[in-house]
């Protein structure tokens, strides 16, 4: 899980929401990623699905039976869908998402045994460390919104003020 945190890290020095995964196999890391939605300008680049595609990559397989995912945040609903196709019998990670976790938070889709793979789940694994990375990004990205529209209102008055400058002295 330290390896995700890291990948985590890496989606945050760019901007990204910092979330990383990682994908083991016989106790060695065969694909990560982090969040790149931003710079890829796609929506689907989700750390998960980017693990995945390394990892299936790196086995030459799209079967990963014999691998484990580990990532910082519970998976949304398209990245359990991505693990579920990869065959991924076992996920652990970090914080909920109250807001699209597909895992155990808004939906139960990794065990849900109406489908065709299910997945063995483990929560909480480093939880505090994943969610304060949460935190602390969303909080530095509202302080930021906030800055950008007061500089916004200032010039919309800078410019009011110069428009009105000039009719005076017209």
């Amino acid at each position: 899980m330290e390896e995700a945190l890291f990948e985590a890290d890496q989606a945050a020095i760019i901007g990204e929401v910092p979330i990383g995964a990682v994908i083991v196999h016989d106790d060695h890391i065969v694909g990560r990623g982090h969040n790149l939605r931003e710079h890829g300008n796609d929506a689907t680049m989700h750390a998960e699905v980017r693990a995945i595609e390394e990892a299936c990559g790196t086995l030459k397989s799209w079967r990963l039976e014999e691998c484990q995912l580990y990532v910082t945040i519970e998976p949304c609903l398209m990245c359990s869908g991505a693990i579920i196709n990869s065959r991924i019998p076992e996920v652990f990670y970090g914080a909920r998402d109250p807001k699209a976790g597909a895992v155990d938070s808004l939906y139960e889709t990794l065990t849900d045994t109406r489908l065709n793979h299910t997945v063995k789940v483990h929560e909480g694994l480093l939880a505090k460390d994943a969610g304060e990375r949460m935190v602390s990004f969303f909080q530095a990205a509202r302080k930021r919104q906030k800055a950008a529209k007061k500089a916004r209102q200032a010039a919309k008055r800078a410019e009011a003020n110069k428009t009105l400058d000039s009719k005076n002295k017209s």
